[in-house]
């Protein structure tokens, strides 16, 4: 009598009234009371524990789908830009953007090569790791973009992709200040005894960057800017900052202490002859500019840089002095294969300050 009365119940037409499944289970436990449990008991069991499991089993699977969720997430943000990253997420696409002023960092370990014929290849492979290690946790304090590392190049970008006026200079200038600092106590597990010296390159100016490629995509940066900053780099001087005078002047007009000292006047393969300054570590400004000489730098047909633009001439006087114009003709291709003619024509700047930073 009492298993018809549950199952009226069950079949209530409005379901808040019916039993649930646990109520439904004791009643029945109650109505074979010293009973031998039957078929229809273990079912009620069975449902019973695998409904419990599977909700268990359900809040399992989902925390660790979440947490998975999070690493891919985390990864692709250090491999681009979180903006770029969300964009690619949701399918879309990232067209390429131009900078009209961002600030670039370019440093590498001066003597590199010899470290490395001295060295067993897992050994390189530690050191670079322990050193750029150190770098990545020093550029997380910075509103800086990391681009990419290429062997023993480190490049750095602050400004792009996200916008932050013209604080770029003083975010990238003081990343280099921190990493100098850090790279003095920097020690190689192989060769303790050895310091490990570094060259640093600032440049400021614009810039094209966007995603390349679909399989491990990078987001890249292009124009003279990059190249400049990179000459500034390779001419540097170790444990010095080279800073480039379109950095210098945005540094100036931010006045937040930084001392600039003239290096002196030397070539770099650009579209430009340029002065450069040095810069020896950070002190507070006297607000003087340092004097500069106004060097010519007159832009040719071709594009070259001035030493080039001296070679043609010389090579049109000789022609005219020479009655073998053949004979001429063959000297004059000779030395224009020398010659690095630029693929771009920009208009030089009268005046390049090229200078080696520091700050308190």
């Amino acid at each position: 009598m009492e298993c018809i009365q549950l199952m009226k119940q069950c079949w209530n037409e409005q379901p808040e009234k019916r039993p649930t499944f646990e109520e439904i289970f004791d009643q029945f436990k109650n109505i074979n009371k010293g009973k031998k449990t039957n078929i229809i008991d273990s079912m009620l069991r069975m449902l019973e524990q695998y409904s419990s499991n599977l909700e268990e089993l359900i809040r399992e699977r989902t925390e660790e789908l979440e947490i998975e969720k999070q690493k891919t997430e985390k990864l692709l943000t250090q491999m681009l830009p979180p903006s770029v990253a969300e964009a690619l997420k949701v399918g879309g696409t990232v067209e390429p953007e131009y900078f009209d002023s961002v600030s670039l960092y370019f440093s590498d370990i001066v003597g590199f090569t010899t470290i490395s014929a001295h060295s067993e290849p897992i050994e390189v492979v530690d050191l670079l790791n322990n050193l750029y290690t150190v770098f990545d946790a020093i550029i997380g304090n910075h509103d800086v973009y990391k681009v990419e590392t290429i062997g023993d190049a480190y490049m750095v970008a602050s400004g792009v992709p996200v916008l932050n006026e013209n604080r770029h200079a003083a975010e990238i200038a003081n990343m280099a200040l921190d990493i100098l600092s850090a790279v003095g106590t920097f020690k190689m597990r192989h060769m303790p005894d050895v310091p490990v010296r570094i060259r640093i390159g600032l440049h400021t100016g614009p810039c094209v960057a966007g995603v390349v490629g679909l399989t491990m995509p990078r987001y890249c940066l292009f124009g003279d800017t990059v190249n400049t900053a990179s000459r500034m780099e390779a001419t540097g001087l170790p444990y010095r900052i080279h800073v480039h005078e379109s950095t210098v002047k945005v540094l100036r007009e931010l006045n937040l202490g930084y001392k600039l000292e003239l290096r002196g006047r030397s070539e770099v393969k650009v579209l430009y002859q340029a002065i450069k300054i040095s810069a020896n570590g950070p002190r507070a400004a006297d607000g003087r500019d340092s004097p500069v000489q106004e060097t010519e730098s007159r832009e040719t047909t071709t594009g070259t840089t001035c030493k080039e633009e001296k070679l043609s001439i010389s090579i049109s006087v000789a022609a005219a002095d020479s009655k073998d114009v053949k004979q001429v003709f063959h000297k004059a291709v000779k030395k224009i294969s020398h010659v690095r003619v630029m693929t771009q024509v920009l208009q030089a700047p009268e005046e390049e300050d090229n200078v080696m930073m520091s700050h308190h």
